[in-house]
């Protein structure tokens, strides 16, 4: 038997990001977001509405994308629920360490492993409204910590999604099949 839950944005699993803007100051900022995901082969989509995060990434045309792990999940949380507008020491309490970009203008935070460094290519919907932004993906950026045999170990990356039927954040690690492979046993 099946429960109906009627309409809810239960996607399964929802990326941790953690969306890394400068301000026309060169002030460095932080969100939590977890709406958003591929859009194209090198785009990725994430709907924000009217936030410090979305001007910024108006104003620079550029922004991070940081996932979020185990290891920073009570930063990763923090930033999502504090404004920059009320705590302009944000992400000194989060414990986040700026580093500037070298691809784009935008910053990387030295706590978060594996981070995607993008360039503004549209933003659709007005300031207060949810706004669709897509960036084009420029760069990969990944710690060596969390690398073996020069492949992302998610036993040492340990990202995090969101379970939003539940409000918890889960750990993403198990590996169960090789992606197109399994499926063969079928045919």
């Amino acid at each position: 038997m099946r429960k109906d839950f009627g309409s809810k944005s239960w996607l399964f699993p929802m990326p941790v990001f953690i969306i890394g803007t400068y301000d026309e100051n060169g002030v460095a900022n932080a969100m939590n977001a977890a709406w958003g995901g591929m859009y194209d082969t090198n785009q990725v989509m994430i709907s924000l509405s009217g936030h410090v995060t979305t001007d910024n990434i108006r104003k620079n045309k550029a922004f991070t994308i940081s996932f979020a792990t185990r290891q920073t999940v009570e930063a990763s949380d923090y930033v999502g629920i504090v404004s920059l507008k009320k705590e302009p020491n944000k992400l000194e309490k989060a414990g986040l360490t700026v580093v500037k970009s070298d691809k784009v203008n935008a910053p990387l935070f030295k706590e978060f492993p594996v981070t995607i460094e993008c360039e503004l290519n549209s933003i659709d919907g007005e300031m207060g409204e949810g706004a669709t932004v897509v960036g084009d993906i420029i760069n990969v950026s990944v710690d060596e910590s969390v690398l073996t045999d020069g492949k992302i170990d998610f036993n040492k990356f340990e990202p995090i999604s969101y379970d939003p039927a539940n409000n918890k954040y889960r750990v993403v690690k198990e590996e169960i099949a090789d992606a197109f492979k399994v499926g063969m046993k079928l045919r």
